[in-house]
C-alpha cells in the first residue's frame, strides 16, 4: 500500500485554502489547513507533516517566523506562498531554511507540483541503496540521510542535502545554474535562489565559507565538488 503524503497549508485567505485543498486532494494528498501560524504550529506538533506550504504575510507572527521555529526541530520540505515577488523576500525565505518560493500568481496545477517535486526527489533518496560518501572531514550516509562534518552530525533542509549529495556522488563534475534551476526547482526560479542554497550549505560544511575546500564556484558557469 503506497504511503498518502499529509500536506499542511498555513494561509488566511480562506479562498485559496479551499483552492490548493481541492487540487492537492484530487492528487490523492491528506490535507490539513492552518489559518494562522499558531493554529499551525499546533498541528506540526501533533500531526506526522510530510510538506508545508506556507504564506508569509498573515496577522500575528508572519510565515518566516513560523519557518524559523520548524527548522529548530525539523527538516520538513518548507514551500513558501507570498503574494511579492521581490528578490528580498526569497533570499530571506531561502535563507531561512525554506525549499522553495512560490508567488501566488502561480496556478493551483504549478504550486500541486512543486510540492509533487520536492516529495518525489526526498522519495526517490529515501529508498537509494544502502551507501555512504566518505570525503575526509564530511561524510554523507544515503541510507540515513545524515551528514557528518568533522564527525558530528550537520542538520540540512531537504533542499541542501539534496543539493550536497548531487555533488557528492559526482566530484569535479560542473553543474550549471541551469542544471541546477532545471533539476531541483524545474526552472522555474533564477540564479539568486541557488546562490542561496550553496551560500547556506557552505556555512554548514565548510571551515570557511569564504574559501571553500568542497563546494567551489566554476565563475560564470555553475559549482562543482571538489571531493578533497
Amino acid at each position: 500500500m503506497s504511503v498518502i503524503n499529509t500536506i499542511l497549508v498555513v494561509d488566511d485567505d480562506q479562498s485559496i485554502v479551499e483552492l490548493l485543498r481541492d487540487f492537492l486532494e484530487n492528487e490523492n494528498f491528506h490535507v490539513i489547513t492552518a489559518c494562522d501560524t499558531a493554529q499551525a504550529w499546533a498541528v506540526f506538533q501533533q500531526s506526522s507533516i510530510h510538506c508545508i506550504v506556507l504564506d508569509i504575510m498573515m496577522p500575528g507572527q508572519n510565515g518566516f517566523e513560523l519557518c524559523r521555529r520548524i527548522r529548530a526541530e525539523s527538516n520538513v520540505p518548507i514551500l513558501f506562498l507570498s503574494a511579492r515577488s521581490d528578490d528580498v523576500d526569497k533570499i530571506r525565505g531561502l535563507t531561512l531554511g525554506g525549499d522553495d518560493y512560490i508567488v501566488k500568481t502561480a496556478s493551483p496545477g504549478e504550486i500541486v507540483a512543486r510540492v509533487k517535486a520536492v516529495l518525489r526527489r526526498i522519495g526517490t533518496q529515501q529508498t537509494s541503496t544502502v551507501k555512504v560518501l566518505d570525503y575526509g572531514r564530511l561524510k554523507l550516509d544515503l541510507s540515513t540521510r545524515d551528514v557528518f562534518v568533522d564527525g558530528r552530525s550537520v542538520s540540512l533542509t531537504p533542499k541542501e542535502y539534496e543539493l550536497l549529495r548531487l555533488f557528492a556522488e559526482h566530484p569535479r563534475q560542473v553543474f550549471t545554474y541551469d542544471q541546477l534551476l532545471t533539476k531541483f526547482w524545474d526552472g522555474v526560479v533564477d540564479k539568486h535562489t541557488i546562490r542561496v542554497h550553496l551560500s547556506r550549505l557552505r556555512e554548514k560544511i565548510e571551515h570557511d565559507p569564504d574559501q571553500p575546500q568542497y563546494l567551489t564556484n566554476v565563475w560564470g558557469v555553475g559549482y562543482r565538488f571538489e571531493g578533497v
